[in-house]
């Protein structure tokens, strides 16, 4: 296994960093003597409970009571409960600043030349409107509210207002069309939706009035709609609806209120990709959330009150969440809204220069679209304060990795990360005192206790396993909305090595390295497309389809390719139809206009069947593995294993048209 070492932090960097100071935190409070980082992560998950205490008191969690006890049962898994007892609101440790130096950065599109400024003052004030207002018409405590908008100021404001009141919170990009909403609001039943007028995207402005007309006449629960007027957008009417600017005339800002709420008090519900359903609507924990944003954030990624951070994101994705917790920091939150690469490479740079960003967050499509166009940022900015980029989304190559330190900064911590939606957070994360090997993500998750399996549940190292966790850790989703009996969530995690071994299969290949104890990440075990490191149900990509007269079944994958997935829709046609240009054009309108353009396929393939098991269960994954050229498996389940010989006939010429080798 070839291990190229591309950066080694100097002990300048060491010392003044956040997890040197943990080190020396947990060395003094517990009398013992840890000096690296291995030592340390088996601290952590040895005395979990001095571990998350630790955490807890080093982020400084602002609480009205503390727990009683860390955890309740930690054999219990699932259901452990964390910070037993304890009483806290999110948005009270997102909004710690009052003053007037500056919380939110703002920049859109160059084309729409928007950059904007917002002091802590001025964001608790809108915060406080918006609060009073809801708190005059809702009572939204223990209830779900639901944002549909694009990464703006407006988005965190809507976020902040509806959790400090006990809100449960839910959000989805503009990015995604109707059919796709309908599909999580159902589920969560909210009574308020924030929302916004318009949206931009690569120089356009699309207005959302018939998508919000769609759901409004769907979603029975949608009480009051509150739209933000987006720059540059037109005004539009709702029934429902209720303009943000309107609420500001009616209410002057006043002192805000934060209800405090159990630490096992829902804060987030997080929706799964849906491989066999309608998305999983995941419940995760108030406390648990929110130490483990803290303990990545402050403790993995070295962020503090000096630093200017920002991901690619939207808020349909978990990193969202994540980056918006680092508020908490008390850092400056860089918000971009629209396309990364619009009107070209170097418009995420020059926000980075101009900011003085110390922290960028990006996927690894990001980084190999900007490899596959020769760009050379460092030729064109210095970026001389930025010191850190996160990458996470999908696997990135060692070739991708390479590229930052030779392309855009050869002495900063590139910190790839790799966990999940599921968890709100990290299962292999990076430290800023750990050296950087191409293709590796540094380390495990502090308080992590993860393991790499074979298929018969062995711990292995340096081969190809399964990525698993050994124990339960603080934001693990408390349930899954209507889950009778949380009989799915034990069979999405926990099935597969159950009854020799209860631990979380997350649905990672991984190699564990012996050597430098760094994680390789290889992509999905499971049916999950991941491209450009969004997750996407292959249940919500059939479900459109169904509406195609001339489709009678289906079966859609992801082929890894480094760094990223091509996405091949198999259909099987209904007699008397053939695949031609014009149903080909049919089918992509058609996911792009109901899901968005990340469920359109890359490649559409006319089959004659599609595999089944007995039990009526398309399988998914075994041509994944066909055309992933993995070993197949459980072939004696199907019910007609005479289709899976045409997917093997045509898997090279499919993998020669998407110009993977």
């Amino acid at each position: 296994m070839e291990r190229k070492l591309l950066w080694n932090p100097d002990k300048v960097i060491s010392e003044k960093s956040n997890i040197f100071r943990f080190i020396s935190y947990v060395n003094d409070k517990y009398k013992i003597d840890i000096s690296n980082y291995e030592d340390l992560w088996k601290w952590s998950v040895k005395e979990y409970e001095h571990f998350w205490e630790s955490v807890w008191e080093f982020t400084d969690i602002r609480y009205s009571k503390k727990f009683d006890a860390v955890v309740d049962d930690i054999k219990r898994f699932p259901g452990a409960r964390w910070f037993v007892n304890s009483k806290l609101n999110y948005a009270k440790n997102l909004l710690r600043k009052n003053d007037d130096t500056i919380s939110i950065i703002f920049e859109s599109e160059p084309e729409f030349s928007i950059i904007e400024k917002i002091s802590w003052k001025t964001l608790n004030e809108k915060v406080s409107s918006l609060q009073q207002y809801i708190k005059d018409h809702h009572e939204i405590y223990s209830k779900s509210v639901a944002a549909y908008m694009p990464h703006i100021p407006e988005t965190i404001i809507s976020l902040l207002s509806a959790t400090s009141l006990g809100g449960i919170w839910s959000s989805m990009g503009t990015e995604l069309g109707p059919t796709v909403i309908i599909d999580r609001l159902e589920q969560i039943k909210p009574e308020i939706l924030f929302t916004v007028d318009s949206y931009r995207y690569k120089g356009k402005i699309y207005s959302m009035e018939e998508n919000i007309k769609k759901i409004t006449e769907k979603i029975e629960s949608i009480k009051k709609v509150i739209i933000f007027h987006n720059r540059n957008g037109d005004y539009i009417s709702s029934g429902k609806g209720i303009y943000f600017d309107d609420i500001m005339k009616q209410y002057n800002p006043d002192e805000l209120i934060f209800r405090d709420v159990d630490g096992n008090h829902p804060l987030f519900i997080m929706f799964s990709s849906g491989t066999t359903g309608k998305p999983k609507s995941m419940v995760q924990p108030t406390a648990g959330v929110l130490v483990n944003h803290l303990k990545e954030l402050i403790i993995h990624s070295d962020l503090n009150e000096n630093d200017t951070a920002g991901y690619i994101t939207s808020p349909s994705w978990m990193m969202w969440n994540w980056i918006t917790s680092s508020m908490a920091v008390g850092s400056r939150y860089l918000i971009f809204d629209g396309n990364p690469l619009y009107p070209d490479w170097k418009t995420i740079f020059e926000i980075a220069e101009r900011n003085e960003m110390t922290f960028l967050g990006v996927s690894a499509t990001y980084i190999n679209t900007l490899k596959g166009m020769g760009a050379v940022p460092k030729d064109f900015y210095s970026l001389k304060r930025l010191r850190e980029i996160s990458q996470t989304g999908s696997p990135l190559s060692p070739e991708g990795f390479e590229y930052i330190y030779m392309n855009i900064k050869k002495d900063l911590h590139f910190n790839s990360i790799s966990g999940g939606t599921d968890i709100n957070g990290c299962f292999g994360i990076g430290s800023p005192i750990l050296p950087v090997y191409a293709g590796q993500v540094q380390s495990k998750g502090l308080g992590m206790k993860i393991a790499c399996y074979d298929q018969r549940g062995t711990p292995i190292y340096d081969f190809v396993g399964e990525l698993v966790c050994e124990m339960p850790s603080p934001s693990m989703p408390l349930y899954f909305l209507n889950d009778e009996g949380n009989r799915r969530y034990f069979e999405s995690y926990f099935s597969f090595y159950y009854p020799e071994k209860t631990v979380w299969r997350h649905g990672d290949f991984v190699i564990f390295d012996s050597k430098t104890n760094g994680i390789i990440f290889l992509g999905r075990s499971d049916s999950t497309l991941k491209p450009s490191g969004v997750r996407i149900g292959t249940a919500e990509i059939y479900r459109i389809l169904e509406g195609i007269d001339e489709i009678e079944d289906s079966v859609v994958v992801g082929i890894d390719i480094p760094g990223d997935q091509k996405i091949a829709l198999f259909v099987k046609l209904r007699r008397g139809t053939e695949m031609n240009q014009n149903l080909e054009k049919k089918i992509k309108e058609k996911l792009r206009r109901e899901g968005s353009p990340r469920h359109v396929p890359d490649i559409i393939v006319e089959v004659k069947d599609i595999p089944y098991t007995f039990n009526q269960k398309k399988v998914e994954v075994i041509v994944s593995n066909i055309m992933n050229n993995r070993p197949l498996t459980n072939v004696e389940t199907l019910i007609n294993p005479e289709s899976i010989e045409y997917f093997k006939n045509i898997a090279i010429d499919v993998r020669k048209r998407l110009n993977i080798q």
